[in-house]
């Protein structure tokens, strides 16, 4: 068998430099620091480097510029949204501008738009927070297991969603059902009050914590607020409104439909009153 011929020593120095010896050592001591000439050793060290870097900066991939942001910054998406649902002159306009509106992240982990569901016509609308797994799925707000809870709790007043609109503050589901974030909830919050002034109810009634904080700009807990008459300004004229549990949180917590039950009482007196 041949013996391989040893390496010359431009390629011994080239092995070394990509093995991550930087310097080369002589027998007799070197002052680096001095003016003196450099040995023919670091000469050679010295070229090899310079042609390791020249092929390593040949081969290396040009840089790429870093991509720019798809999503306007929160500042401008809420104000390109309140523009928006400004010009929306009715439900069918404002459902195609959120099917376009691009500045809102939830949209592209979505499946579909979750817009409305009912009567446009109605008199009393409900107004969740954001869909989940199911309204993802069909498209319609309240399907799954909250939806049906709900469905019950406005037949126990002598109503179906033939006589009632409803809808959520958020239109797309968030990843996972987590929290929307503050920043989601301001982008999307134009198209719900513009949903709002365009069905234009004689009743508005929120369903749990954060679309009452939303809608009704309140701090307090849901305790506190369910199940008082407050209002809601839409700018043009004041609507009467009322906070009570979310669907999912009665599933979770079915002692307090008992509470729930006021609630809706006291919304089927006031809806009485409203047609005598």
């Amino acid at each position: 068998m041949t013996p391989e011929p040893a390496p010359t020593l431009s390629q011994l120095l080239a092995f070394y430099l990509e093995a991550g010896v930087d310097c080369a050592l002589s027998e007799e001591p070197v002052d680096r620091l001095s003016d003196s000439r450099p040995t023919e050793a670091l000469k050679a060290a010295s070229v090899a480097g310079e042609a390791i870097a020249a092929r390593m900066l040949r081969s290396a991939p040009a840089p790429v510029a870093p991509a720019s942001d798809p999503l306007p910054a929160p500042d401008a998406a809420i104000a390109t949204a309140r523009e928006a649902a400004r010009t929306a002159s009715s439900l069918e306009i404002l459902r195609e501008m959120l099917e376009k509106f691009d500045g809102c992240a939830l949209k592209s982990t979505a499946t579909r738009l979750v817009f409305a569901d009912g009567n446009p016509n109605a008199r009393i609308m409900f107004v969740g927070e954001a869909p989940g797994r199911d309204e993802d799925i069909e498209g319609l707000p309240f399907v799954g297991r909250s939806g049906k809870l709900l469905d019950r709790m406005i037949a126990a007043i002598g109503l179906d969603r033939t006589k009632v609109y409803i809808a959520n503050v958020i239109p797309w589901r968030p990843p996972g059902n987590r929290t929307p974030t503050p920043q989601e909830t301001q982008i999307c919050l134009p198209f719900i009050q513009r949903q709002i002034e365009l069905v234009d109810p004689e009743i508005l009634v929120t369903l749990g914590n954060p679309s009452t904080q939303t809608l009704l700009s309140t701090r307090e807990g849901i305790m506190k607020t369910r199940g008082r008459w407050l209002n809601y300004d839409t700018g043009t004229r004041v609507i009467r409104a009322m906070a009570t549990f979310h669907p999912a949180y009665l599933l979770r917590s079915p002692s307090y439909k008992r509470l729930s039950w006021q609630d809706l009482r006291a919304i089927s007196k006031a809806l009485a009153h409203i047609t005598s």
